[in-house]
């Protein structure tokens, strides 16, 4: 296979259900044989949808892009609830599920949109003494997680059938899907858990963007290859400045001195990229002057 170490930034692929992101990550270093590579926004095997990956020095970019909110679709099957607040866990509660058309859903919605505090689910890879929370909770033993404060920008709920729910929801980091599904069928009355999850946005990164996975094994990697974003792409969200190749070099030697011909720093981080658009380096404001926050080999 073709060794692609020289593959650097940020690879959009559409995870299958049943897949972990960690298989998703496996499959792509095979395939670009060489290459470096890791994910932002861990999906579920249950959950399908778009799973940034970072290749190359796409994984030093990891920083301004973890942060970035995400969008999803899905199922919630009302009624009965799991542990693992999926369709994959064990049933732990049913309860009878209220006539649908006789919930005010908007006004539903409106109550979980806007920053709330929530409890992740005992099934979640959030780690207390080093240890994932999901690996105690597998071995039985007493799960307590403290709340968290996360957003949701946007939440639109409509009727499926008589115990299931449609939703799409734009929703800050850190805020666990399933979660929301079990809270929303507390506020029902009746319990909920999550049947069917897909992401659709990351931050600027958007599913119709995104590589299949079906046919990763099949390809020798040349088509992944093109689908690569450059990071400047990646990280368009920063402001852009201009470096020459003089002062690319002399940022990748880590010389601050380059810094001083700029503008006047704002508030916030730039990106500086070459003028054939190349990302060098991620800068930022301090006291007052601009300082290297991550510099990128060339």
């Amino acid at each position: 296979m073709k060794n692609r170490k020289g593959v650097d930034g940020i690879l959009l692929v559409d995870k299958p259900v049943d897949m972990s992101s960690a298989s998703a990550v496996a499959r792509v270093k095979r395939v670009l044989g060489g290459v470096k590579v890791g994910h932002l926004g861990t999906l579920d095997p249950l959950a399908s949808g778009l799973l940034p990956l970072c290749l190359g020095l796409g994984t030093k970019a990891a920083p301004w892009l973890n942060s970035a909110t995400k969008t999803y679709t899905g199922v919630i099957r009302l009624g009965v609830l799991t542990d693992t607040l999926d369709r994959g866990g064990k049933v732990i509660a049913t309860s009878p599920v209220p006539a649908l058309a006789d919930i005010d859903l908007d006004g539903l919605a409106e109550q979980f949109t806007g920053s709330l505090s929530q409890i992740p689910p005992a099934y979640s890879a959030i780690k207390k003494d080093g240890v994932p929370m999901y690996k105690r909770a597998r071995r039985g033993e007493e799960v307590e997680l403290e709340p968290r404060e996360v957003t949701i920008f946007e939440l639109k709920l409509a009727v499926q059938d008589a115990s299931a729910l449609e939703f799409s929801v734009h929703c800050s980091k850190g805020t666990y899907v399933r979660a929301l599904a079990r809270d929303l069928g507390e506020a029902i009355g009746c319990g909920a858990h999550m049947e069917s999850l897909v992401r659709t946005a990351f931050g600027r990164f958007r599913i119709e963007d995104a590589a299949s996975m079906e046919n990763l094994e099949d390809s020798d990697g040349s088509d992944l290859e093109a689908a690569v974003l450059p990071l400047s792409k990646a990280l368009a969200h920063l402001e852009s400045l201009e470096v020459d190749d003089r002062g690319a070099s002399g940022l990748r030697q880590g010389r601050q001195d380059v810094l001083g011909v700029l503008r006047r720093p704002q508030d916030g981080e730039s990106a500086m990229v070459t003028r054939a658009g190349r990302l060098v380096a991620v800068i930022s404001e301090q006291s007052g002057l601009w300082k290297l926050q991550r510099v990128f080999s060339g």
